[in-house]
């Protein structure tokens, strides 16, 4: 039997994946930044995936293998590029929640996706919201990640939380979304996202 407080989020999260959403981008606050040129954007598909928590869903995150050549330590869903053999961006999701953090291929049952990311490095990233109703081992990819930790699902859904900041980058100044918690620095395209969950959720309350 769900608890009220896990059931009552999860009608939020549903509501909210049936509102529309815009599609969001590393450009979003910073529209002076060159469009990358000279290719197509590379697919990929990560996993926004809840589990129960003691007052409510949390969220699975990462933080990245600080060994790592690119966004070395940041704080990550689980998810990746598309590869071949992935028939579509959930499959590639759900594929790298399984190498990453030990998430078994059927344990997430998928509620829908949100609007796609466009990343400054090239990728047209699809988020994909999962229900995890049952605990699994949690086992992380050494090579690739750190740390497997859980944030609450009333704090990543509070627009509130959200703030921008700004750092050089590439010999501009460039601004985006941060959403710190605890130890815990969530910024960049993960942050992004995730504030645009927040609005649907918000305007669902």
């Amino acid at each position: 039997m769900t608890r009220p407080e896990v059931a009552r989020d999860l009608d939020l999260l549903r509501r909210a994946l049936d509102r529309p959403g815009e599609a969001t981008s590393d450009f979003d606050l910073n529209p002076d930044l060159p469009l990358p040129a000279g290719h197509a954007l590379r697919p990929a598909g990560v996993l926004a995936a809840f589990t129960p928590g003691p007052a409510g869903l949390e969220l699975i995150l990462t933080r990245r293998s600080a060994a790592l050549r690119h966004h070395p330590g940041q704080i990550a869903f689980p998810g990746g590029k598309q590869d071949p053999g992935d028939a579509t961006v959930i499959d590639a999701a759900l594929r790298e929640a399984e190498e990453e953090v030990g998430l078994p291929r059927g344990a997430a049952r998928i509620l829908g996706t949100l609007p796609p990311h466009r990343t400054v490095t090239g990728f047209h990233v699809t988020p994909v919201v999962g229900w995890v109703p049952a605990p699994f081992a949690e086992l992380a990819e050494p090579d690739e990640v750190d740390e497997i930790f859980r944030v609450p699902f009333a704090f990543v859904t509070d627009p509130a939380n959200f703030r921008v900041e700004a750092r050089s980058w590439n010999g501009t100044r460039r601004h985006y979304y941060v959403a710190p918690r605890g130890p815990w620095y969530i910024w960049g395209a993960t942050a992004r996202m995730l504030r645009g969950l927040a609005e649907r959720v918000a305007s669902c309350r």
